[in-house]
């Protein structure tokens, strides 16, 4: 079943996640009609690959042109109309970036992986409520309306400056009309009486001066409190999101909307300024005792002047944190001398800075790190910020060609770092420049989060594990030295970020009773783990019981077997992975005998096994359970194709397959027929001579169970047969005397 088919059939809450993250930028209309070929292609690798972009992107619209000639066909005016909507929606917005919408599909099918990982727990994670409560999404409406509603009022006070120029300007000019007349003319009746009236409008000026000064301190005040409390949550609230997401977490998103919020404000700032501005024009022409503008005018100004400082300092993000291309599902883990990509937002989007905005990027910038190790980037640090870039326009700068070098250091620096050291430092990617509009100069500065810097790909497991544990456990962007003292975790908390791993990084999340699993590895039996803690070192640095390894080292050998072996068969569902020894015994004692099931070897690391109950002719249970396949033999053989050629030798008895239902009772071909590399009897005749001479083979795995052994010996003698000899032994032989055979 494809993924859009499993997503169809969620609940509708479900639904209405899904229902969020599909808009222009990427129609769930192409969603639904391409699903199949959409989820066939690798969109994460050609999201940090601007070739394989382009041509994903290429294919994409050639699909579409496909579903058009089709639905032509059946005369669906409604789909021909959209599709070529969409068509041209997709062509014109991303025809300059391709790698743009790599992203965005990339992101928008591991958030469906999640939320059928969701789907499938009874209740929703710690972490992922916390990110969806209601409170958060009325924070959000309340912005949205405060920030409208600023910007009403001082588009409102527009009006009442422009009333009170033109007002300004009638007074004027009747005053200097007066001013012109001859002395005796000036002592007649009816100036008298004009001279009272320009007092009357000297008044209402000075009240109409006091107002706009009044309604301008008022704009100002919301814009101020918004700022201090409303923003600054939101903001700090859409940066924890994106370090949950970094780590497998929800997609985040509400970056767009912090977009128009930032900028709405800075417009109103900009705007409330020039009113200000107006205000000294009008006081240059005009002034008079007890006049409130030079009273009150710098003290506004001065305040529009802080919060737009504060305002620029907030706004600039990094978007996208640090990652390789090589590795787009571990972010912040960057290998010395190998690119990275990053890339920066200025919420603040106005025309005037396109391209005038220059960043500069440095590592290491002003803080000291916990070792000795420094570090350089080489490549282009220097970059100016653009809205050409970004497919919704925003005002952007994407650096991809970083690259970390470390600095050679002091002899003898390097003999204190023991083996975590490494893959524990946290360093720092801060990025620097200035805006200079109407007047302001505004230095801005902001950082990545925390960094770990490797030299070797073996260290990215342990230094993938820093930058979870760094993530889960706090919100503070630049504690570089938070591995000092690392603090526990809460176990359920974790758990949840472990079923992410298992999400985004190879389709599938993990059940309850998977989750139980790890759990009681973690911290033994437990009557409940949902408020303990879990230190740092037991997760990554101490060995589990008996074992020469740690659990993240197991954990993540059985992640990397998932991705390179097995990956079609675990996003099936059809591998149980995560039960002991013991519980395994449990589920399959009751069974029908040649009932097996899938779990990960707790023994060794990468490994996965099988077993299978049967039973004795006293009628006692029996369980047996072959030695773990790795990815050496795995990359051998297929293991569906174990699964289906699977031979047990009992004593001197003739060769069978025991595996004949997948626990509970799905018959084995039902379930991995479509994932067999080819039927037995598909195999080709042998040709005359064969290929250059030699005959091709296969391979049979085939275990011996002695009469005094519950388990079989290792599979690891896989016995060859060729294809073609396997197809005339079949066309000339019943499968009996073919067992006996073999």
């Amino acid at each position: 079943m494809s993924q859009w088919s499993q997503v169809q059939q969620l609940e509708i809450k479900f639904l209405e996640q899904v229902d969020q993250f599909y808009d222009d930028n990427f129609p769930m209309e192409i969603r639904h009609l391409l699903a199949q070929w959409i989820e066939s292609q690798d969109w994460e690798a050609a999201s940090n690959n601007e070739a394989m972009a382009t041509i994903l992107l290429q294919n994409l619209l050639i699909q579409v042109d496909e579903q058009l000639e089709r639905v032509s066909q059946e005369k669906n005016l409604l789909l021909i109309h959209n599709l070529k909507r969409i068509r041209k929606l997709l062509e014109g917005k991303y025809h300059g970036n391709p790698m743009h919408i790599a992203v965005i599909i990339s992101n928008c099918l591991r958030e469906e992986r999640r939320i059928l990982a969701a789907a499938s727990m009874p209740v929703q994670g710690p972490l992922e409520k916390s990110l969806q409560s209601s409170v958060v999404s009325e924070r959000q409406r309340n912005v949205e309306h405060k920030v409208s509603a600023i910007k009403n009022s001082a588009q409102m006070t527009d009006q009442d400056v422009k009333y009170l120029e033109d007002l300004q300007e009638e007074f004027d000019f009747r005053y200097k009309t007066i001013q012109s007349l001859e002395q005796s003319d000036k002592n007649s009746a009816l100036i008298k009486q004009e001279m009272l009236a320009l007092q009357a409008m000297l008044n209402t000026l000075d009240y109409k001066r006091k107002e706009v000064l009044s309604k301008i301190g008022r704009v100002i005040h919301e814009i101020d409190m918004l700022m201090s409390n409303l923003l600054t949550e939101e903001l700090l609230d859409w940066k924890r999101r994106q370090q949950i997401a970094c780590i497998g977490g929800p997609l985040h998103g509400g970056l767009d909307q912090l977009q128009n919020c930032f900028t709405l404000l800075a417009e109103s700032l900009f705007q409330v300024r020039r009113q200000l501005e107006k205000m000294d024009e009008l006081l240059t022409r005009l002034t008079y005792d007890g006049d409130p503008i030079p009273v009150q005018r710098p003290q506004l100004l001065e305040k529009v002047n802080f919060l737009l400082y504060n305002l620029f300092r907030n706004s600039f993000v990094v978007e996208r944190q640090p990652c390789m291309p090589t590795h787009p599902q571990r972010p912040m883990v960057l290998k010395t001398l190998i690119q990275f990509t990053v890339k920066l937002r200025l919420l603040i989007k106005l025309p005037e800075l396109n391209y005038q905005i220059r960043v500069k990027a440095t590592i290491d910038k002003n803080v000291s790190t916990v070792s000795n190790r420094r570090f350089v980037l080489c490549g282009t640090h220097v970059k100016a910020m653009n809205m050409d870039e970004s497919a919704n326009g925003s005002l952007s700068v994407e650096f991809r060609h970083l690259q970390p070098k470390e600095m050679k250091s002091s002899a003898g620096s390097k003999g204190n770092e023991g083996p975590h050291m490494v893959t524990e430092e946290l360093h720092s990617i801060s990025f620097e420049t200035q805006v200079c509009l109407y007047g302001l100069t505004i230095n801005l500065e902001t950082s990545s989060l925390p960094v770990v810097m490797i030299s070797n790909v073996s260290q990215l497991p342990n230094a993938w594990a820093s930058i979870i544990w760094y993530n889960l456990s706090t919100n503070d962007p630049q504690n570089l030295s938070f591995f000092n003292n690392p603090p526990a975790a809460t176990l359920s908390q974790l758990l949840e970020v472990l079923s992410w791993q298992f999400s985004s990084y190879v389709g599938r999340g993990l059940n309850s009773e998977q989750l139980n699993m790890l759990a009681e590895k973690l911290m033994g039996q437990q009557v409940s783990y949902n408020d303990y803690q879990l230190s740092w070192a037991k997760f990554c640095k101490e060995h589990l019981p008996g074992k020469s390894f740690t659990f993240w080292v197991w954990l993540e050998a059985i992640l990397d077997l998932i991705k390179k072996h097995i990956l079609p068969l675990w996003i099936d569902g059809y591998i149980m992975g995560f039960v002991s020894k013991e519980k395994e015994r449990i589920l399959l004692k009751d069974k029908t005998p040649g009932t097996f099931l899938l779990r990960f070897s707790e023994s060794n690391l990468g490994g996965i096994t099988f077993t299978w109950v049967d039973q004795l002719e006293n009628g006692d249970v029996t369980f047996h359970s072959v030695e773990p396949y790795n990815k050496g033999r795995l990359s051998a053989l297929p293991f569906a194709d174990i699964l289906r050629d699977y031979k047990v030798i009992m004593a001197d008895n003739v060769p069978e397959n025991p595996l004949k239902y997948l626990y509970p009772d799905i018959p084995k071909d039902k379930a991995f027929g479509k994932h067999y590399s080819c039927q037995p009897n598909e195999v080709s005749k042998p040709s005359d001579g064969g290929g250059k001479g030699y005959v091709p083979s296969v391979f049979i795995p085939v275990s011996k169970i002695l009469n005094d052994s519950t388990d079989p010996h290792s599979p690891s003698d896989l016995l060859p047969m060729s294809p073609s000899v396997y197809a005339v032994l079949r066309e000339h032989l019943s499968p009996t005397v073919i067992e006996t055979a073999v």
